[in-house]
C-alpha cells in the first residue's frame, strides 16, 4: 500500500493535481475466504475489519480518499445457495454494514467513498439484486460519497431510485456513466444525459460522474482512455444546459 500511495502521489503532483482516491477492499469483500481459523464468520469478518482499517487509516492520513470497494454488498445475492429471502438476505448484508462502520470508526467521512457494483464479469447479469432493494442498507455505511454503476445496461435505469431515496446531507452520489462492460465507447452526449438524470434528481453539486467500475483489465488501455474522454466531455455539457 505504501508503494501504490506514493506512486499516486507522484502522478498527481506531475499533473499539476491534488486530490485522488486509492481503492482498498470492503470488509465484508475481505472475508470473502476460507474460514479456517476463527470459532465463526462474524469473528472473521470483524477482524477484516480490523486489518483493513489500517489501510484505510494509512490512504487517508496521506491526503487521499480511500475508496472501499464492496461487491459483496449486492454480488453475494447470487451466491448464496439456497436463495434466501430478501429479509434474511438483508440481515446479512447488515452485518456487513456494521462491521464496515466499525472499520471507519472516526475516520473522517469526507475522505472516504464506497463503491457498489454486482460484479465485474461479462454476463447476462439477470438474476442481479434489485438496487433499490439494497440502496437503504448502503446509504448507512459512513462514507461521503457512493459509488455505483449507473451504465451498465442491466442497471442504468435505476437512476430512478433517487425519485423516492433522499441523498443524506452532505453527501455525494459518484454514478458510473461509461461502463466497463463494453467495449463500446459512449457519445458524450449520452454521458451529459446520464449525468443530468442524477443532477435533476439529488442537485448538480451532488453528482460526482465516474466510471461504472475499473475500466484496467476489462477493456482495452486505448479503449478505456476514449471512455474517460467520453466521460470528460460529457460532464462539461451538462453545464451548458442543465438549468437552461
Amino acid at each position: 500500500m505504501a508503494s501504490d500511495i506514493a506512486n499516486l502521489k507522484t502522478g498527481l503532483a506531475a499533473a499539476g493535481l491534488t486530490d485522488g482516491f486509492v481503492a482498498s477492499l470492503s470488509p465484508g469483500s475481505c472475508a470473502r475466504v476460507a474460514n479456517e481459523y476463527y470459532k465463526t464468520d462474524e469473528e472473521l469478518l470483524y477482524a477484516c475489519a480490523d486489518a483493513m482499517r489500517e489501510e484505510y487509516k494509512a490512504i487517508i492520513d496521506a491526503g487521499l480518499t480511500v475508496q472501499l470497494d464492496d461487491p459483496s454488498l449486492a454480488e453475494s445475492w447470487d451466491q448464496i445457495n439456497p436463495e434466501p429471502s430478501l429479509e434474511d438476505y438483508l440481515k446479512f448484508i447488515q452485518l456487513r454494514v456494521e462491521a464496515t462502520n466499525w472499520a471507519l470508526r472516526d475516520l473522517p467521512e469526507e475522505q472516504i467513498q464506497l463503491h457498489v457494483c454486482w460484479g465485474s464479469w461479462h454476463g447476462p447479469h439477470t438474476t442481479d439484486i434489485p438496487f433499490a432493494d439494497i440502496i437503504n442498507s448502503v446509504l448507512q455505511i459512513n462514507a461521503g460519497g457512493y459509488s455505483f454503476e449507473a451504465a451498465n445496461v442491466r442497471h442504468e435505469h435505476e437512476w430512478r431510485v433517487w425519485e423516492d431515496t433522499k441523498l443524506p446531507e452532505g453527501k455525494v452520489i459518484i454514478p458510473g456513466v461509461v461502463s466497463h462492460a463494453t467495449n463500446v465507447v459512449e457519445h458524450p452526449d449520452l454521458v451529459a444525459d446520464r449525468i443530468e438524470r442524477f443532477a435533476r434528481l439529488v442537485g448538480r453539486e451532488n453528482v460526482i460522474a465516474s466510471t461504472g467500475c475499473g475500466l484496467g483489465g476489462r477493456v482495452h488501455p486505448q479503449i478505456a482512455v476514449a471512455k474517460l474522454e467520453a466521460l470528460g466531455e460529457g460532464a462539461r455539457r451538462p453545464t451548458k444546459r442543465l438549468w437552461q
